[in-house]
């Protein structure tokens, strides 16, 4: 019986189900660990065992593929967010400080991922998917300024202006927080942490009386 040849090694299949969701969710672990400049379509591909050039069937470039991430992260945001006003029960005013707590509590979480979602030089905003995405997580903002003054309901200009107001706390404490501008503040603050100074602060500022 004569020896068979040895066949040629051929590339193993990829066997994900779903190469997009794969690279997504490899894509979001690298940006947390090793933060976006490491980020790469190379370093996507690596990391879910597939040629370099496979995630470019589903994103075309890097922009596409970070444009995709940030509207996975602005869907979990919404989400996030009017599940804490949901949880808060039906007074306005709990309803928007659970809002606020979440919005900061969510960049906590997600440190990377929440900076690539306001980094607009860096997404393709003509996406579709990420234009709803950004569009679901300002209804989520929207819907807690309307519900805190559903006594006397603002004109569109009031409503957008105590929109930007709230936003612009949040977003700044949010910032603040990530760059570690807070950090000396709360050491000098025995038992505090950032969500009871954010409570607080939320507390004290009353936007939108």
């Amino acid at each position: 019986m004569k020896p068979s040849k040895s066949q040629p090694s051929r590339p193993k299949p990829y066997h994900h189900g779903d190469l997009r969701l794969a690279a997504l969710k490899a894509a979001e672990r690298i940006l947390e660990r090793d933060g976006a400049q490491s980020l790469t379509l190379r370093a996507v591909a690596r990391a879910v065992g597939v040629s370099h050039t496979a995630p470019k069937n589903h994103f075309d470039d890097l922009t596409g593929l970070l444009s995709e991430l940030a509207a996975v992260g602005y869907q979990r945001f919404g989400a996030s967010l009017g599940s804490a006003m949901e949880a808060a029960g039906t007074d306005p005013r709990d309803r928007m400080k659970a809002m606020g707590l979440a919005y900061v509590g969510f960049a906590q979480a997600h440190p990377g991922l929440f900076q690539l979602m306001f980094r607009g030089e860096r997404l393709d905003m003509r996406r579709p998917s990420l234009r709803e995405a950004i569009a679901g997580a300002r209804e989520a903002l929207r819907a807690a300024v309307v519900a805190r003054v559903a006594d006397k309901p603002p004109s569109p200009r009031e409503a957008a202006a105590q929109g930007v107001a709230m936003w612009s706390l949040v977003h700044g404490f949010a910032m603040l927080l990530l760059d570690g501008r807070l950090r000396n503040t709360l050491s000098a603050l025995p038992g505090e942490d950032a969500h009871s100074l954010l409570d607080l602060v939320l507390t004290i500022t009353r936007v939108g009386d």
